[in-house]
């Protein structure tokens, strides 16, 4: 028999509810459709039997097509890295991967604390940080690069991550002549198309504009991606109450149509392409308007899509991770932190926020170490343990005895520490709620981070050829 690994995992869903969601959700996509604005992909969906209103630019996706592309698509594929043993193999084994938050507007400056705009030398630190900290598996890169041609920022983006880190990257693209070129510098890393095809080194998160539509460019880079095999995310980002129905069910029902549609398209574009079911979805703050990822709603929502993912057998980002939400430390007491926690819980292989600031609008290479450092304690909850005949130990039952202690049994000087976590006293200190006592602390470690830790460089003749690709896309742009 094999073993079965045992995980703490949140079910917000009834099987009833689970299949409520899934049959609402087809009948969102069949009846009242999906806006694209494309025509290319309007008639990749025509040719394949979508019902297609032109003046309108409305997709009516049939059942049969949403549960074909269901299974074409892979259950298991890996995120390549620059450096192999960085690779992330979804679905996750046991923990999640973490990230950083991803393309936020502002840096708050290591030494001064102010907020400015940041520049490529930022960029780069934010890249070697992540490198480092063991926490973050894969970079999403962190911050908008403000010193290079702002129509080409998110390809200089790509190229410092690459640069700079040996982790996955996972980048964003607004166009397929952006995918193409995306595509062309990371062949140029990989060495050559036919390698990147094989270990695709980056993958590409395209956020539906909610409810139920999706702009044309995105979708069109979403099809260059397709066929080249690069993962791309379905990053859907309901706002509850302003970009879907304010009960928890509509949203989950809007994040769910929003992945399956875009599942169609990657697998209509190309068979077999691999494709991550995503979310990010929390309720909007009714005095201000703006996004409230401190909702306790947001748990609910992780949990009920990571359920949707599961049912589909799709590897899933659908939980956030990190305490800076409404500024450096931890802003949030301890009510509001715990549903921004416990939402890792909700069975996403992917989990992004390392670092980022004030929902996801700024971001702090101290935050980054206070997300890691607390991230190294509550992964306590999240561990896997083995469940067998071997592990329930009866054998070691019977020679204790009735009534005996098992402390001073060899089993268990051999078996603690495996099963045992043991909290670091150093990183707990990092967790005083509504508190910013850590903050100089985490400048340090950052600092003696970037100071000794080196990433692998790229062949210079590749970084010269790179840096001459960025400048021709800055002219042509």
């Amino acid at each position: 028999m094999s073993a079965t690994m045992a995980k703490v995992k949140l079910d917000f869903l009834s099987k009833e509810e689970e299949d409520l969601i899934h049959e609402q959700s087809i009948e969102m996509l069949g009846t009242f459709g999906v806006l694209i604005r494309s025509d290319s992909v309007l008639d990749l969906l025509a040719e394949n039997g979508t019902k297609v209103d032109r003046v309108n630019k409305i997709a009516y996706i049939p059942e049969n097509i949403v549960m074909e592309a269901i299974a074409s698509a892979p259950k298991r594929f890996v995120l390549r890295a620059r450096n192999r043993g960085n690779d992330v193999e979804l679905p996750a084994p046991g923990l999640p991967y973490l990230t950083t938050d991803g393309l936020t507007l502002y840096v708050q400056d290591i030494d001064s604390g102010e907020r400015r705009d940041a520049t490529r030398k930022d960029f780069a630190q934010f890249a070697n940080l992540a490198d480092a900290l063991e926490s973050i598996s894969f970079f999403w890169p962190i911050v908008t690069i403000s010193d290079v041609p702002q129509a080409v920022h998110n390809l200089y983006e790509l190229w410092d991550s690459f640069n700079n880190c040996t982790l996955h990257v996972q980048g964003d693209c607004v166009s397929a002549e952006d995918a193409r070129r995306q595509i062309e510098m990371a062949s140029l890393v990989s060495g050559g198309l036919d390698e990147l095809r094989r270990k695709p080194i980056f993958s590409c998160a395209i956020d539906p504009v909610a409810p139920l539509s999706f702009d044309g460019g995105a979708l069109e880079a979403q099809m260059e991606f397709a066929r080249v095999g690069i993962p791309v995310l379905c990053h859907s980002m309901c706002l509850a109450g302003m970009s879907s129905p304010v009960t928890i069910a509509g949203t989950l029902a809007i994040v769910n149509a929003e992945n399956l549609a875009s599942l169609v398209i990657t697998q209509l574009a190309s068979r077999g392409a691999p494709h991550i079911y995503g979310s990010s979805s929390a309720p909007v703050d009714m005095v201000t308007g703006n996004i409230n990822f401190s909702a306790p709603e947001c748990l609910m929502i992780s949990a009920g899509a990571g359920q949707m993912a599961r049912r589909y057998q799709r590897p899933s980002m659908v939980s956030d991770w990190g305490a800076g939400v409404k500024g450096q430390g931890i802003s949030s007491s301890c009510s509001e932190l715990f549903g921004r926690m416990a939402s890792i819980l909700s069975s996403s292989d992917l989990v992004p926020g390392i670092g980022g600031l004030d929902d996801a609008k700024g971001c702090s290479l101290a935050q980054m170490v206070i997300d890691s450092a607390i991230w190294d304690n509550f992964r306590a909850f999240a561990r896997t343990f083995s469940i067998t005949k071997g592990t329930i130990a009866l054998d070691v039952v019977r020679e204790v005895g009735h009534g005996n202690s098992f402390l001073g049994h060899p089993h268990t000087a051999k078996t603690f520490r495996e099963e045992l976590f043991f909290w670091d006293d150093e990183k707990l200190a990092m967790e005083s709620t509504l508190s910013d006592r850590m903050i100089p602390k985490s400048r340090e470690v950052a600092k003696d981070i970037l100071r000794d830790h080196t990433v692998e460089s790229l062949d210079k003749a590749v970084i010269s050829e790179g840096e001459a690709l960025l400048k021709e896309y800055a002219r042509n742009s």
